[in-house]
């Protein structure tokens, strides 16, 4: 088998828990190879400006589409609400945290006055306004370690990152505190993984044994919540369900780009409703824009 995976140090780490996994599976020999996306080659934008579906995911799509792997492995926040035909998520192994982390000298609260934070996600550089708006929001690119570096090395204050990378890469210890999924909600999928492959593809049963129900519930009812808002990166939304026990909330919120709330719904409902669930929070943001 071959997997596809772009060349980052969190995207490598992911594909090879992924393929740790798949060895108490099967035997088949499992080989990686690495593929240059639109986003890892656009280095001077924010992603919010880059008009590209599927950003980091596009090239790899191709890859499978083609059979030039059997499968390949993302982040799910960057896979776009639609796949091209003849893909499917075939699993969605166990849920990382999908909280967001501050990454500083500060503590938030303490954060100064004019502090400079970087950012180059919409909804991050929103919620900043929305509950702190002193701050001086800039661009930043790079990879985790990259973007590590510049808040320790004094260039920015701080950045806001995935708590999910951080664990993945053992990097915990430049958290300097957690959001609650309330007050800084994260994006549709962030904390898990998808693996992607042809619908067709003869390795099907196999990858989906990788499939862990609760995160695949729960990041199908976020996605819901992009596919029927039809958005992306582009709008400043946070979605976020959380199973327990046989129930699911999900919450959405999008906000303006300023920080203003232009929309917050929370609905409850059985788990296995988890795609009505999805819709309706969707529903329910939409009336808000008839």
């Amino acid at each position: 088998m071959k997997v596809g995976t772009r060349g980052s140090s969190l995207a490598m780490v992911q594909t090879k828990n992924i393929i740790n996994s798949l060895s108490n599976i099967t035997d088949d020999e499992i080989s990686i190879k690495i593929v240059k996306t639109t986003g890892d080659k656009i280095r001077d934008s924010q992603l919010y400006n880059i008009d590209v579906k599927g950003v980091f995911t596009k090239e790899l799509d191709k890859a499978v589409l083609e059979e030039d792997v059997d499968f390949a492995v993302h982040s799910l926040k960057d896979l776009p609400s639609e796949l091209a035909d003849d893909l499917e998520i075939i699993a969605v192994p166990p849920r990382e945290s999908p909280h967001e982390a501050l990454i500083s000298p500060y503590s938030w609260e303490e954060l100064p006055e004019g502090a400079t934070l970087g950012t180059s996600s919409l909804r991050r550089e929103a919620f900043c306004h929305y509950h702190r708006k002193d701050l001086d929001i800039k661009p930043i690119r790079g990879n985790i370690g990259t973007r590590i570096k510049k808040v320790t090395s004094g260039e920015y204050d701080a950045t806001l990152m995935a708590e999910a990378g951080l664990r993945r890469l053992n990097l915990t210890h430049h958290i300097q505190q957690n959001f609650s999924l309330d007050y800084m909600t994260p994006a549709a999928g962030q904390g898990a993984l998808a693996v992607v492959a042809r619908g067709d593809t003869p390795k099907r049963k196999i990858l989906e044994a990788l499939n862990h129900s609760t995160s695949y519930r729960e990041v199908m009812a976020e996605k819901k919540v992009l596919e029927v808002l039809g958005v992306g990166c582009q709008w400043p939304l946070g979605v976020c369900a959380r199973v327990q026990g046989d129930e699911m909330e999900l919450k959405g919120i999008l906000l303006s780009r300023e920080g203003e709330l232009l929309s917050q719904h929370r609905v409850r409902g059985s788990v296995n409703d988890y795609e009505r669930i999805g819709l309706e929070v969707a529903g329910h943001m939409l009336e808000d824009y008839s």
